[in-house]
């Protein structure tokens, strides 16, 4: 089994609607930033996952992954400034940009030795796999 994508969040109500009919995101043909998420590639290999994320402009401090029980969650947070003044004005200007994607992780993968890291644009993750064998299925349950 590989890794599976959760449905992001929607907004109800008119967006489902226009989602479901047109069958993709309504911010792809409206154009709107406020919910722009980055592309992510999935690939499974003998050896475990890699998990790629585009987002460039970031830095490697705007990331955080998280593994929480079985859910592999990758967010970022940006915020950028801009201020220019003279003696006849003042600008402030303020943007932020943020996302978050979750995947449920198959049992197969080993949580413990993900690795990550951020070059050109590209967030990288790799998640080993666990050999069949060392999965645990079984638990005994001691009787008292």
């Amino acid at each position: 089994m590989g890794i599976v994508k959760f449905n992001k969040s929607r907004v109800p109500g008119i967006t489902n609607v226009l989602e479901d009919f047109f069958g993709r995101d309504v911010s792809d043909f409206l154009g709107t930033s406020a919910d722009i998420v980055p592309a992510v590639n999935v690939k499974e290999e003998d050896k475990g996952f890699q998990v790629d994320v585009a987002a460039p402009g970031m830095e490697k401090g705007d990331f955080k992954v998280n593994i929480d029980n079985d859910t592999l969650t990758i967010s970022a947070e940006k915020e950028v400034s801009e201020e220019e003044s003279n003696e006849k004005y003042s600008r402030k200007e303020f943007s932020y940009s943020s996302f978050s994607r979750s995947f449920i992780l198959p049992k197969t993968a080993d949580k413990n030795k993900v690795e990550a890291k951020y070059e050109n644009g590209i967030l990288a993750l790799f998640i080993p796999k666990i050999a069949d064998k060392d999965i645990k299925n079984v638990k005994s349950i001691e009787i008292k």
